[in-house]
């Protein structure tokens, strides 16, 4: 039967609800921190999504967003640039509303995260430049009458931070019983931006006192352009040569969804100290998690860090991004470190030390003092 156009767009924003509606939030898992006593810390596991990551919410409200402003039409495929979690959701939500779907991304990108858009019927459109992809994207929707979804502009306001069971809403519902319900502080990486943005505005629009600390990669952009926003010069012209070792987050450009006013102290952080916690982490809740996820831990560490030395108490909550089955060829490879020059004793004898109450190694700060 024909549908106009605004029939077609109703019929799949009802098919994205029930979608919704079919699955159960993630849940919110305790970690204990042995060297720092009455500091508790929380993962919000967003592997437990349909498609395994933090990126599932991102994807439902970009397609959403897309929708009600009349960018996607029936036949017409959506392009998105992404290195990976992002187009391994979109893909699941193309094949949703029977569209398709191209994922433009750096040749990089893991093996894994290739065939899981594949497996959701998308297509996958590598190049050898990952500063490249969005020109690319550009012109690919251009050539097939496509949507360009792109995600580093639009990720910040597609998503409704007041409500509508944003990540940050879920979060505080499932804290409310804990010793320290209201999160001292919460921890979050930059893909997009958009989810440090979401934290941000929601902590200010509920009247919360907790705080958002933002961490980066050793490859990306967000730590210096956020340094140089707090010195009254905002240089977002800053680039990189190369993409970011830590998959998901990190960006060799500054991103239009990147806030720095949602932010209260941005942490630089080096990739070894990232896959250091990743493993650590993975050891502990007994299954693999992702390098995005041991970058967040790092932060978690930080923060507990100071609040000990001030005799504090509280809760920090922060992301489990994605699982780390999709790193097989990769963070979970023992080739992978050293064709990386990563020298993973040192590291993890750093972390072994930070996880019992010692120090972090010195890491670039920028912000609100922790």
């Amino acid at each position: 039967m024909f549908m106009t156009h605004l029939e077609w767009v109703s019929a799949a924003v009802q098919k994205i609800e029930a979608d919704f509606n079919r699955s159960a939030d993630t849940h919110l898992i305790p970690l204990s921190l042995p060297g720092y006593p009455g500091i508790d810390m929380y993962f919000k596991d967003e592997s437990s999504h349909p498609t395994g990551s933090l990126k599932h919410r991102l994807a439902r409200s970009l397609f959403l967003y897309s929708l009600v402003n009349g960018w996607l039409h029936e036949g017409k495929p959506v392009i998105e640039a992404s290195s990976g979690s992002t187009a391994v959701s979109e893909a699941y939500f193309a094949r949703l509303l029977g569209v398709p779907f191209i994922a433009v991304m750096p040749a990089s990108t893991s093996p894994d995260k290739i065939a899981a858009i594949e497996f959701y019927g998308g297509r996958c459109h590598l190049v050898d430049d990952p500063g490249a992809i969005n020109a690319e994207s550009m012109r690919l929707a251009r050539e097939t009458g496509g949507h360009f979804m792109d995600q580093f502009t639009y990720a910040e306001r597609a998503t409704d931070w007041r409500a509508n069971n944003n990540i940050a809403e879920s979060i505080f519902k499932q804290m409310a019983e804990e010793p320290h319900p209201i999160p001292t502080w919460i921890v979050a990486s930059a893909g997009t931006g958009g989810t440090s943005a979401t934290f941000g505005r929601f902590v200010r629009y509920r009247r919360h006192p907790s705080r958002v600390l933002c961490v980066d990669p050793e490859f990306s952009t967000f730590f210096d352009y956020y340094r140089s926003a707090l010195e009254g010069r905002a240089d977002a012209s800053i680039t990189l040569a190369r993409g970011s070792r830590i998959e998901g987050i990190g960006r060799p450009r500054v991103e239009p969804s990147f806030l720095p006013g949602c932010v209260d102290t941005m942490l630089k952080i080096p990739d070894a100290m990232s896959l250091a916690a990743m493993r650590y982490v993975s050891q502990r809740l007994g299954r693999r998690v992702g390098g995005s996820t041991g970058t967040n831990f790092i932060g978690v560490l930080w923060l507990a860090e100071q609040m000990k030395a001030r005799g504090e108490e509280g809760s920090i909550v922060t992301i489990l991004c994605d699982s780390g089955e999709r790193y097989a060829h990769s963070y979970y490879n023992p080739t992978w470190y050293g064709d990386n020059g990563i020298d993973v004793a040192a590291s993890d004898a750093a972390l072994d030390v930070a996880v019992n109450g010692g120090k972090l190694p010195a890491m670039p700060m920028a912000g609100t003092p922790a």
